[in-house]
């Protein structure tokens, strides 16, 4: 028998299932009730592997966090997104500035949902997709409750490189940036661990969530008690930023 990929694994927890309304590049998860609700912005990890056949918003692991954060009262939008690469003369370089766009253009959208309150929003963003912060952490809106990573990525992945012109989060997070929550796992990569660490270096204020036993993707590789506090401590986070 053929093992099932990773990325297709189960989600460490069961929430209610709920369908979200799709459209072309956009899933988005409403609570029950009238609203309006705070917005939740899951960004996916990236770059994708080539020739992958399921979209992330596909994945158990963000439709498990599309419906645990439904549930709590927060729409959920998760946008799909892939970041151009290009062959460089020291390796790849990415476009990260192209991505971060299309989660700009995901952002304003959900802000504009007439079921949505605009001025209750946090951003959370996973493993590669947490190059993409860097902008929110530097020019944070008023209306950004807070920016959630969780096993991220804020330097360039190795062999990589981001296109001219765009800071990686460890270069960005300062004194301004908004309230943050990063979840870090025991067992990273070490090339993401390196990073982390400059990162929280930098960073002026930051709580910090650590799954000592988990691996990158713990929420869907590490079924474990450990692994579903980490998320639901997380949950509570951003649920906690949403009432502020």
């Amino acid at each position: 028998m053929t093992e099932i990929p990773e990325y297709l694994r189960p989600f460490v927890l069961s929430p209610p299932a709920r369908k979200p309304e799709r459209t072309d590049t956009v899933d988005t998860y409403v609570p029950d009730g009238a609203g309006p609700f705070p917005v939740v912005v899951v960004v996916h990890g990236a770059p994708l592997p080539p020739g992958l056949e399921t979209p992330p918003r596909d994945w158990p692991l963000y439709r498990g966090y599309g419906e645990l954060l439904a549930a709590e009262g927060m729409l959920t939008v998760v946008p799909g997104y892939q970041l151009p690469i290009t062959p460089g003369p020291d390796g790849l370089v990415l476009d990260y500035a192209t991505a971060a766009a299309r989660i700009a253009a995901a952002v304003t959208a959900a802000r504009a949902d007439p079921r949505a309150d605009p001025d209750r929003v946090v951003l959370w963003f996973f493993s590669g997709g947490g190059m993409l912060s860097a902008g929110w952490l530097r020019d944070a809106p008023p209306w950004l409750r807070g920016v959630a990573l969780t096993y991220p990525v804020v330097t360039p992945l190795p062999g990589m490189a981001a296109a001219p012109g765009f800071d990686a989060p460890a270069e960005a997070v300062g004194e301004g940036a908004p309230p943050l929550l990063l979840t870090r796992v025991g067992r990273e990569h070490p090339g993401f661990a390196a990073g982390v660490a400059d990162f929280l270096t930098q960073a002026a204020a930051v709580e910090i969530i650590d799954v000592p036993h988990g691996q990158h993707s713990f929420d869907i590789a590490d079924h474990t008690d450990e692994s579903r506090a980490a998320v639901r401590r997380a949950v509570g986070w951003v649920r906690e930023r949403q009432a502020v």
